[in-house]
């Protein structure tokens, strides 16, 4: 993230480091990840000690705290969900609200929904836009690869649905699904993902669009949201050449292993999961889509590819909105420290906000 600096070149990849317990590490992702001989994974951050505030979890609250409660869903063989409430004065009260489901990201092999880096953002577009943000703890590779993640982002919306069209007040025994009832429209439901999240995006919403709206109702996706979403090719994009990374949040060598480690078996990067836009994948005509509001952000490795799967998109006749964040890295957003304290990275976080609101109430 852009006022984190981008120090991941102290952390090199270490295989056959040996640990006191005789496992040997034979992969490394940048500090985020370290893969063992006998098959377990540690996810214990071991890069720069400045980003770990943002990787701080979120306590659920039911007591409201800046226009918002936050309620925690656990599931029994369903998603565990986390859903941010805004409260409503009247008479905005009187109707359902709209729902933002969010897929997070991390390259589909690290992060968490509770974490600061996107509390903070969510929080604040549940009050914005306004609407109910529902997220999800995703399942992740490598002990879980593709499409693990599409199924589970399924799932929620399964679980979402569920919830909403109990039969009546009291059925739910839980209190925080009972107040999701009531205040979740789910005819506008609304897919946001960041990075790997807006692959998730572009696929779960082309899977409740083949299954068809009957097997859906009352659910409907109104519209998706990737955010700086992780598609790439296999040959590197000129942005990928280019442009440096300046955060570690997000590095070429990051994205690589992660995708290795979480495409199916024998893959490459021109996987209809990661290339949709290209050749291996369905022809975009064919995929039914909802409206989509693509951001790309000026200063990121993969902005190539994203305007790419923008321009694929209008060419098979999809209705697209393209937001560019200028002057800005992959997941900007995401970092509350830049965003609180440097002007120019909150006004593109405010545009972004503005821009979903804006594209939710148009749809």
């Amino acid at each position: 993230m852009a006022t984190i600096a981008a120090e991941s070149q102290q952390h090199e990849h270490q295989a056959n480091v040996v640990l006191p317990d005789g496992r040997k590490v034979v992969d490394e992702v940048s500090g985020w990840l370290r893969v063992f001989d006998d098959g377990s994974i540690d996810r214990t951050w071991t890069g720069p000690p400045e980003a770990l505030p943002l990787m701080q979890p979120v306590e659920p609250y039911a007591v409201p705290r800046d226009g918002h409660t936050l309620h925690d869903l656990p599931g029994e063989g369903e998603p565990d969900l986390r859903v941010y409430l805004p409260e409503l004065k009247a008479p905005a009260a009187a109707g359902r609200l709209p729902v933002i489901v969010q897929l997070h990201g991390g390259g589909f092999c690290i992060s968490d929904p509770s974490w600061l880096m996107y509390h903070h953002f969510y929080a604040r577009l549940a009050c914005a836009v306004p609407a109910v943000v529902v997220t999800a703890q995703l399942p992740l590779a490598p002990e879980h690869r593709l499409p693990a993640q599409m199924d589970a982002g399924v799932d929620v919306l399964r679980r979402l649905r569920s919830i909403v069209t109990s039969d009546a007040a009291g059925t739910l025994e839980d209190p925080a699904a009972e107040l999701l009832r009531q205040a979740a429209d789910v005819s506008r439901v609304f897919l946001v993902g960041d990075s790997s999240g807006g692959n998730l995006v572009h696929h779960v919403a082309a899977r409740v669009g083949e299954d068809g709206a009957d097997v859906w109702a009352p659910l409907r996706v109104a519209g998706g949201v990737p955010i700086h979403p992780g598609f790439v090719r296999a040959a590197r994009s000129r942005s990928e050449l280019e442009n440096t990374s300046d955060s570690v949040f997000f590095t070429l060598d990051m994205a690589d292993k992660f995708l290795a480690m979480s495409l199916p078996e024998g893959a490459t990067k021109d996987h209809p999961y990661t290339c949709p836009m290209g050749p291996n994948a369905p022809p975009l005509e064919s995929v039914p889509l909802p409206p989509m509001l693509v951001a790309v952000a000026e200063k990121d490795l993969i902005r190539d590819t994203n305007l790419e799967y923008c321009d694929a998109l209008r060419a098979a006749g999809k209705e697209v909105e393209v937001l560019i964040n200028r002057g800005m890295s992959h997941s900007f957003y995401l970092n509350k420290f830049a965003v609180d304290m440097d002007p120019t990275t909150g006004e593109r976080a405010q545009e972004l906000i503005d821009a979903i609101k804006s594209f939710v109430a148009r749809h």
